[in-house]
């Protein structure tokens, strides 16, 4: 039987990716206590595919929002992997998003709305979050966004 998270993102038509492997020598995820901390996720989608580019040269903010989404969908994926189940999310306490943007970009909140209005659709309350957004001149892979995640563990 899939639990409450697992049915509402099927009622959403959302598929999760296969959690992603490290691409260096970090680890996806490290439970202490009940403190989940997932490593960054960048905007790759289940295909293997990146979604590359720099905002505010060649990439708009809807563009980048859609690479926030897929972020935060491969940190579920992370969760899931760790969790087993992720009706054990409690809340998602902190996430950080990284945007690869231009000196002028200043839109990096609206990119990271990306990530963070998936978590509240998928989670409701469990998925509000404090966050940082922070604009970076490149990310691994040539990424459009990466956003990492502190979840808090019940059970």
């Amino acid at each position: 039987m899939t639990g409450k998270i697992e049915a509402r993102l099927a009622e959403l038509g959302i598929s999760l990716p296969p959690a992603p492997n490290p691409v260096a020598n970090y680890v996806p995820y490290v439970l202490s206590g009940n403190l989940l901390f997932i490593s960054g996720q960048i905007s790759k989608a289940g295909d293997g595919t990146v979604m590359t580019g720099t905002l505010g040269d060649g990439v708009d903010v809807e563009a980048g929002q859609a690479a926030a989404r897929l972020c935060a969908l491969n940190i579920l994926a992370q969760a899931k992997s760790a969790l087993g189940d992720l009706d054990r999310i409690a809340q998602v306490l902190r996430l950080t998003g990284f945007v690869s943007a231009t000196a002028a970009f200043a839109d990096h909140p609206k990119v990271v709305n990306g990530a963070s209005d998936l978590m509240v659709e998928v989670l409701d309350d469990k998925g509000r979050h404090t966050r940082a957004a922070v604009g970076v001149a490149s990310l691994p892979m040539g990424s459009a966004v990466e956003v990492d995640a502190v979840i808090a563990v019940a059970g």
